[in-house]
């Protein structure tokens, strides 16, 4: 697989503090989806989001990703804020929603192009840009296939390499790998850990905990709320698995959960 030695940012050598949240809130109506979310996340660090569903997982990832503004508090990236230089920050950023938006139509190739017509990559630099999205999501043999036509994996790796086509500092991946195969999700997670380990922050929300495992850092959430904020070994320590700490600790948060059946 080809390094990414060539990505924007020093790395862990000149670490920073990348994303800082503090008091973050963020209702629509009378729905509480973010309550006073506040954590600090340092370049080149994994960071995963884990918990039950409609924790708030997605909504927090979006205001992030400068999609969604907060209802209350305040993220900066990088020191700019999210809201008042939206477009700076957006341009550090790569945002991989859950139904990303690739053109089942269009090739392989197609896609990549669109995706660089939007950023404005030159002709000189679509070439090399290409050949390395490509050769490390293996998506070269593949160039002239209809995106529609790739199994569930491959287009994952298509959306991934189209997100990261304008070189972003910041990946903010939300259940990647939902419904993907086993080895496809290992393939994925190995192209993570090259960027990781190249100095890209990466942001990740997933349903499987074996992912969560591969995380520096997880962020627990629970009803909009972060109700954990630690590295996998320590939530899982005591515990027999990250699952059964996970359970212990969202029912600790929400006494109502004891008497009923729980459910990851």
């Amino acid at each position: 697989m080809p390094g990414f030695d060539d990505l924007p940012g020093d790395g862990l050598q000149t670490a920073e503090t990348m994303i800082i949240a503090k008091n973050v809130g963020k209702t629509f109506g009378a729905v509480v989806a973010v309550s006073d979310a506040s954590f600090s996340v340092a370049e080149g660090a994994v960071i995963g989001l884990i918990g039950s569903d409609g924790a708030g997982k997605t909504t927090l990832l979006r205001i992030i990703a400068t999609m969604t503004p907060p209802t209350s508090g305040s993220v900066t990236v990088s020191g700019m804020d999210v809201v008042s230089q939206r477009s700076s920050v957006k341009a550090m950023i790569g945002y991989m929603p859950q139904r990303f938006g690739l053109y089942p139509d269009l090739s392989v190739n197609e896609n990549l192009d669109f995706f660089m017509d939007i950023y404005g990559i030159t002709e000189a630099e679509r070439i090399r840009r290409r050949e390395k999205y490509l050769g490390f999501s293996n998506l070269t043999p593949f160039v002239h296939r209809k995106a529609g036509d790739l199994s569930g994996g491959m287009k994952q790796k298509l959306g991934l390499a189209c997100v990261l086509i304008h070189e972003p500092r910041i990946l903010i991946l939300d259940e990647p790998t939902n419904g993907v195969d086993p080895v496809s999700r290992q393939e994925f997670w190995e192209i993570l850990t090259e960027m990781k380990t190249a100095g890209m922050t990466l942001l990740v929300s997933t349903a499987y905990l074996d992912e969560g495992e591969r995380c520096d850092r997880l962020l627990v959430l629970h009803e909009a709320r972060i109700i954990a904020d630690a590295p996998p070994v320590e939530i899982r320590s005591g515990f027999s698995s990250l699952e059964e700490a996970m359970v212990h600790r969202i029912q600790s948060a929400d006494p109502r959960l004891k008497e009923e059946r729980f459910v990851l």
